[in-house]
């Protein structure tokens, strides 16, 4: 079997965003990979999301779509960065009370499409915190991602 190394990084205001990271990254080690859990402010530089195999990125989204400021560095650093066909999975937390549910996650997808990466999957959403339902459709969503992934390869 092989292992990958991966990276989930994510921004969280609520702590939503954040259990879902943590339910992916358990899913991940169950599933005997390397995983690396952080937050995206922690970040020194956008180019830190090139040092896995896979990076799996997760944030809320603000107001009426927007990306959280807390990630507004990193997207645009990576305006700039050419990531040359890197595996990426997108999640996020929301609320459908807005007009574009999780906005922030199709702007992102877009982002790291326009800049060469690949984007395996449809991005994961998840109204505010994960309930007991949504924790099987989070780890039915990194089975999905993997095998993309594996299929790549």
């Amino acid at each position: 079997m092989i292992v990958l190394r991966i990276g989930v990084y994510y921004a969280s205001m609520s702590g939503n965003t954040e259990a879902i990271a943590d339910i992916i990254a358990e899913e991940l080690k169950e599933q005997q990979q390397e995983v690396a859990l952080e937050e995206i402010v922690n970040m020194a530089s956008a180019s830190e999301l090139l040092n896995y195999d896979l990076t799996i990125i997760g944030m809320y989204t603000w107001g009426d779509g927007e990306y959280p400021d807390e990630c507004l560095d990193i997207t645009d650093e990576l305006e700039e960065l050419e990531l040359e066909g890197h595996p990426f999975a997108i999640f996020g937390s929301g609320d459908t009370s807005y007009p574009e549910f999780c906005g922030s996650l199709n702007q992102l997808k877009e982002l790291l499409e326009q800049q060469g990466g690949v984007v395996l999957h449809e991005p994961l959403r998840v109204e505010f915190n994960p309930e007991p339902e949504d924790e099987e459709d989070i780890r039915a969503f990194v089975s999905k991602v993997l095998s993309e992934l594996k299929t790549r390869a």
